[in-house]
């Protein structure tokens, strides 16, 4: 079958995957992309990556999620809080007074 300009895209991910891994130094994947574009079927495609371990996933790995929030952060929360309670009490008892 003949490969398309997607397919040679995909393989083409592939390779800079195992690059950036290490598996592929940059001459080795210079090669293997001139072998790419030059390809005319799927069995050409997989001739450019036959000897490297399939990549289960091309997705980006999730982010980290942010760190859990410390005893400072936590006590400028309440101290915050309580300000705004303080200004709110204030202001019923001003306008009680009136």
């Amino acid at each position: 079958m003949r490969a398309s300009d997607e397919d040679r895209r995909r393989v083409i991910g592939v390779l800079q995957r195992h690059t950036e891994e290490g598996r592929l130094t940059l001459e080795e994947f210079s090669d293997r992309v001139g072998t790419v574009y030059a390809a005319k079927t799927l069995d050409d495609l997989r001739a450019a990556v036959v000897d490297l371990p399939a990549i289960t996933s091309l997705k980006k790995p999730a982010p980290t999620p942010p760190p859990a929030a410390s005893a400072h952060d936590r006590q400028l929360l309440l101290t915050f809080g309580l300000a705004i309670a303080a200004v709110v009490i204030i202001g019923i008892i001003y306008a009680l007074l009136k």
